[in-house]
């Protein structure tokens, strides 16, 4: 193992057959390439954002937030912003743009798809793209299209489930009913 006590700057390259314990500052101007695991026990900072190129899995063992977004800049512009995008090179009428699954699991152990929400392109084409987006929740066990936005029309309850449909007002919980 090497260790180095306070700051390094290496200019020539450093192998390390084991272990490199770093107590300090280590400064890396340019690419580190680690091949195996990095781990930290301190929240790690980076400032110039990263870039990861496989999927990623963040886990903490409580119900803090697992990911937060802040956005700082004070003006009148949306912030902050998600963005799922589709970067295809062929893009076609079909393919989906984002499919977000809520998951937990049964008294069975079994992972559960809850919930989903789940965009698709009902239309590439330049200057009259069309999209839909479906909101599907699990009834009796089985995933249902509970509302359903179309580039022609909504529709709710496009699974056909035996569920009834209501329009609450300040005043009335049954403004508009529908017993299904």
């Amino acid at each position: 193992a090497l260790i180095v006590d306070g700051g390094v700057g290496i200019a020539k390259k450093l192998f390390v057959g084991t272990d490199l314990d770093v107590t300090g500052n280590a400064v890396i101007d340019g690419t580190a390439l680690v091949t195996g695991v990095l781990t930290t026990t301190a929240a790690t900072v980076f400032n110039g954002g990263f870039a990861a190129n496989d999927g990623c899995t963040i886990t903490t063992a409580d119900n803090s937030n697992q990911l937060t977004l802040i956005s700082t800049d004070a003006d009148g512009s949306a912030g902050p912003v998600m963005e799922f995008y589709r970067n295809s090179s062929s893009p076609s009428d079909s393919d989906s743009t984002g499919l977000i699954y809520f998951t937990g699991e049964n008294d069975a152990d079994e992972k559960v798809f809850y919930g989903q929400i789940f965009s698709q392109i009902q239309d590439a084409s330049n200057g009259t793209e069309d999209s839909s987006i479906d909101f599907i929740t699990m009834v009796a066990g089985t995933g249902r299209s509970r509302m359903y936005l179309f580039p022609t029309e909504t529709v709710f309850n496009e699974s056909s489930v035996d569920v009834d449909f209501r329009v609450e007002s300040d005043i009335n919980a049954n403004s508009f009913y529908l017993d299904g």
